[in-house]
């Protein structure tokens, strides 16, 4: 069932970067967009957290604490990655921020103990070159000439791993996620407050706002889940799958805009295909 439910975490979070391009190709605000999302996700995980019953966490400071972390994660993460992507390729930005998900692998199997089988490592390494293809363009240079790129992107790996593995760790210490990620979001959501001054910009920002607000309920549904994965199965696995909601992005942009994928991002849905086959067996 686990396994299930970090599969559709991946699915979710995928549909919030799809709307988060649809935003993009129609000339939304980025910032703006991030505002609707840190929104909407701070309002989903507030109504979770209140239909469960943990909302009277937020008066321990482990919770706050954790969510400040989680927050620095998600917001800093993003906000280092669009940056990496002004210095460097998005064929070589993408993939290795994405690498994040080999800490949180290593610490859910050394610090954590959770079993890893044969198998199970041939189909986290299937969906880890799953998660390298996809970001493959035709006649991108992949020559990095800015020194700032390899700062930024080691930064913008760190702090997703805030993010991704900090989940796995507060729930080793009991603490429940939906107060957490309700912190994490609210924080992120003030870094991204600042509304756009001039008529153009409040043009495009009306546009990231609205799929902004609905690419937040989707990231609310997949992070979620992920965090309920990470809770009922293993981390090791777990991790590795979410980090496949890039894919979605891909499928929607064929379905879509009628882009054509190269050789290695065909390649990669196979990856992930097969490894999702290979863990499950």
């Amino acid at each position: 069932m686990w396994l299930l439910t970090a599969i559709s975490s991946a699915l979710l979070f995928g549909l919030a970067g799809w709307w988060m391009k649809v935003s993009q190709m129609r000339g939304g605000s980025t910032r703006v967009l991030l505002l609707g999302l840190y929104a909407s996700g701070t309002l989903g995980f507030g109504v979770h957290a209140a239909l469960e019953g943990t909302l009277p966490m937020l008066t321990d400071s482990r919770v706050w604490i954790a969510g400040l972390i989680i927050g620095a994660g998600s917001a800093w993460g993003n906000a280092l990655f669009m940056k990496a992507l002004h210095y460097g390729p998005a064929s070589l930005t993408s993939p290795l921020t994405n690498m994040n998900i080999i800490l949180v692998i290593a610490l859910a199997t050394w610090w954590y103990r959770e079993p890893l089988s044969a198998s199970e490592a041939i189909g986290i390494t299937l969906l880890l070159l799953a998660v390298i293809f996809v970001a493959h363009k035709r006649k991108e240079p992949l020559t990095i000439t800015e020194k700032r790129w390899f700062v930024l992107v080691g930064a913008a790996i760190l702090f997703f791993t805030f993010r991704n593995g900090g989940l796995k760790v507060t729930d080793e210490l009991g603490l429940p996620s939906a107060p957490i990620l309700f912190i994490a979001y609210a924080l992120s959501l003030a870094w991204f407050i600042i509304p756009p001054k001039h008529a153009a910009a409040r043009s495009a920002g009306r546009t990231g706002l609205r799929y902004g607000i609905i690419a937040g309920l989707f990231s609310y549904g997949g992070l979620q889940l992920y965090a309920i994965a990470l809770a009922t199965g293993q981390a090791n696995i777990a991790a590795p799958i979410f980090a496949t909601n890039s894919l979605v992005v891909a499928a929607g942009a064929i379905v879509v805009y009628k882009e054509r994928l190269t050789i290695v991002q065909w390649a990669a849905f196979a990856c992930m295909l097969a490894g999702l086959i290979i863990i499950r067996v």
